[in-house]
């Protein structure tokens, strides 16, 4: 971990926030109105396993010193216990055990005096490794040790084991999964800490957690919350010149030059790995389970197969799969933004289709998916969407690399409806933030789909710029490779649905049309993922009318 200067810790220094050495002699933390909800909440939930998701300064750690001294004060066979403090640093350890010693005066009426010692830690190999601790003993025989480090060998310790800014430790990971191995002798483990980015397994730990997959009890406060708890009343009685209210509140918030940090330390939300444009909880935030994905897939060797074999094929699919979905999805009075990220091997195909909804949303209507198609398919399956996309549609296509022969094709087809797009640091130095802005906003929908909320999540800050990092490369949930291909797709969709269509001012028709085909099977070798459509498209009748001479004036 890289020590930096927080903000709040300046705040502390300057004494417009409290801590232990603050504390008055007669101070009597049981004191009617002393401690917060959230601190009561805290110490009368006596599950084994607990954690607390916090703020900075949000007083978990002081309710837990509380609960520690009156834990260790009592007499063996009536409750009692030893505790173990660790926290990231010295200064914490010493602060709280000083909470502790305070508290062994006040509500233990023993009179506690502190030691340093080195604390003998016990290798699994049978050596040992003296770390530097803080003891208090209790007339009970028990002891509260802050260490001033993780002790290498935490499942020798037993009894209470408190893990404070668990975020900050190194291997915090393995002291967790450590500490777990306590509760097989009726040990009990308490893990408090603030975020330290959402990769962290602290995180990972509250995530599990919330979605009920621990044995875990979950706590959670945000500064503005113990704020609305009582925490500037309690810094007034604490201060001797406390700044009014909307002054000290806002010499903390504006405290910060990093608002992803701010919002880290006050208000519980874990900042992005380092270099991601977006947090996953984000990205899921924004999906819609009603959004269908459609995927084809083809052999290698379906390019050798005929001309008019690929392209029937490819037709019966787009008829049976696709065509209703549009259909049912497609609002023809609506804008339609279309984002296409072009891939003729080894990568997939993206195709992302949303409409311009309430308060400019972007909402997906659908995504396409395709592997291995030939040009003349990708093309034939984009030409297909075009020419069902309603009145007022906007295209916008990677035109970098493969994707510039179909670009172009699209470009002379359908004309300044279609953006050819050259993805360069030009492009998304004026484009790459915007998919991040909606989806931040929450004014854009994506399908719930693993593989595409995996590529948004890809994006990331490269040089000042919203970009896929060079070399990314997963494997999707077909075995394929994916270059974020959905993530491209999305930025092309955003980009387009900033162009106002062309308006059309004569409509042509090149006739009637065959009847739309029903009942086609998947070629041997397909992979395809059906989309149940809603009830009654099996019967549906035919327009018989050919919206393909569509032109512009």
């Amino acid at each position: 971990m890289t020590d930096t200067v927080q903000p709040i810790d300046q705040l502390i220094d300057n004494g417009l926030l409290p801590t232990q050495a603050d504390l008055p002699e007669d101070f009597d933390p049981l004191a009617e109105g002393i401690l917060m909800s959230h601190q009561k909440e805290w110490l009368e939930d006596r599950s084994p396993l607990k954690i607390a998701e916090k703020c900075r300064r949000s007083g978990f750690t002081f309710a837990e010193a509380l609960d520690n001294t009156i834990t260790a004060a009592t007499a063996r066979g009536e409750g009692g216990s030893n505790v173990f403090y660790i926290g990231d640093t010295k200064d914490k350890g010493r602060e709280f055990i000083g909470y502790c010693a305070h508290f062994a005066r006040v509500v233990a009426g023993q009179m506690a005096s502190i030691e340093e010692f080195l604390f003998d830690d016990l290798k699994e190999d049978g050596s040992t490794n003296q770390i530097s601790a803080f003891r208090i003993t209790f007339a009970s025989g028990y002891r509260i040790v802050a260490l001033s480090s993780r002790p290498e060998n935490i499942r020798g310790l037993q009894g209470i084991v408190v893990i404070d800014e668990a975020a900050f430790h190194k291997d915090v990971g393995e002291v967790i999964d450590a500490a777990q191995a306590l509760t097989i002798w009726g040990g009990k483990i308490r893990v408090i800490s603030t975020h330290n980015g959402i990769l962290n397994p602290f995180n990972d730990l509250v995530i599990r957690t919330v979605a009920g997959k621990t044995k875990w009890t979950h706590h959670r406060i945000t500064f503005d919350e113990v704020i609305e708890n009582g925490l500037y009343e309690r810094y007034c009685l604490m201060v001797p010149d406390p700044q009014p209210f909307d002054e000290w509140y806002a010499t903390i918030r504006e405290g910060y030059t990093d608002e992803s940090r701010m919002r880290e330390e006050l208000d519980a939300i874990p900042r992005d790995a380092e270099g991601s444009a977006l947090a996953r909880v984000q990205v899921e935030a924004c999906t819609d389970r009603a959004v269908p994905v459609l995927r084809l897939a083809k052999q290698k060797s379906f390019i050798e197969a005929p001309e008019d074999a690929r392209r029937r094929e490819v037709d019966d699919w787009l008829r049976e799969h696709v065509a209703p979905v549009i259909l049912e999805r497609i609002d023809i009075n609506k804008r339609t933004a279309i984002g296409a990220d072009i891939a003729r091997k080894g990568h997939g195909t993206s195709i992302i289709v949303s409409q311009i909804g309430a308060g400019l949303k972007r909402e997906c209507a659908f995504v396409i998916e395709l592997r291995n198609l030939p040009f003349d398919q990708l093309r034939q399956v984009l030409w297909f969407i075009f020419d069902r996309a309603g009145r007022r549609w906007s295209a916008s296509i990677d035109a970098s690399g493969l994707g510039m022969e179909t670009a172009e094709a699209a470009r002379v087809k359908y004309g300044t409806r279609v953006t050819e797009v050259m993805l360069n640091n030009a492009w998304y130095r004026e484009n790459g933030a915007k998919i991040v802005t909606s989806i931040e906003d929450q004014t854009m929908t994506l399908p719930a789909d693993d593989d595409i909320v995996s590529d948004i999540c890809a994006l990331a800050w490269i040089g000042g710029l919203v970009k896929i990092p060079e070399g990314h490369e997963t494997t999707g949930q077909d075995g394929g490779k994916r270059h974020a291909d959905a993530a491209i797709a999305g930025m092309l969709m955003e980009h387009a649905a900033g162009i106002e269509p062309a308006k059309i001012t004569e409509i042509a028709t090149a006739g009637a049309r065959a009847p739309e085909a029903e009942g086609y099977a998947a070629a041997e070798g397909d992979t395809m993922q059906p989309v149940k459509v809603g009830a009654g498209w099996a019967n549906t009748v035919p327009s018989g009318i050919d919206f393909s001479g569509f032109g512009e004036g």
